[in-house]
């Protein structure tokens, strides 16, 4: 807590110094927050780089009865994340990234679904449910989104899905 409150002094004084402290402290666990949002290593970096540029230029607004340093941070890092999923190049490029760059795994090593048989399972269901789950689930499509790239009503698209999901919990129970 004391070093926080010599690092806010020095934030809040415009120490150049003081950036630097906080991206040493911070940095990792705050990179690793944006990472699970935006699901891309080098926007996730530049979410980081941003993040603290907005905590630079806004240091003199911290406010510890309203929380913590990290707690601070970490709201604007969220945040800066959260607004560059929003933009239409992400969502664009979202939709044409490979299964392999989509997928991670906390340690973020790939996660590839056919080697552990989701896509071997998904394959047997019907052709109009198997498409659903793939864009939804493997190419993270939402279902307004799922429904525009089909032409299928929003409504059926959720009845499928729902009766997708049944069929493979079914599938994956039984195993």
């Amino acid at each position: 807590m004391m070093q926080d409150q010599l690092l806010i002094n020095r934030l809040q004084a415009q120490d150049r110094t003081a950036i630097g402290n906080l991206y040493d402290a911070y940095g990792a666990a705050l990179f690793g927050v944006v990472l699970r949002i935006v699901q891309q290593r080098e926007l996730a970096e530049q979410v980081l780089q941003d993040t603290f540029v907005k905590a630079w230029r806004n240091g003199a607004s911290y406010d510890a009865s309203k929380g913590r340093l990290f707690t601070w941070l970490l709201n604007i890092a969220r945040n800066t994340a959260i607004d560059a999923t929003r933009t239409a190049h992400f969502q664009k490029s979202r939709k044409t990234d490979s299964l392999d760059s989509i997928v991670h795994s906390p340690g973020g090593e790939s996660i590839n679904p056919d080697q552990i048989g989701v896509r071997e399972v998904v394959n047997r269901l019907d052709e109009k449910y198997k498409k659903l789950i793939d864009l939804i689930y493997f190419q993270g499509y939402t279902q307004e989104e799922a429904a525009e790239e089909t032409g299928i009503p929003l409504g059926t698209i959720k009845t499928r899905l729902r009766y997708a999901i049944n069929e493979l919990r079914g599938i994956f129970t039984a195993n």
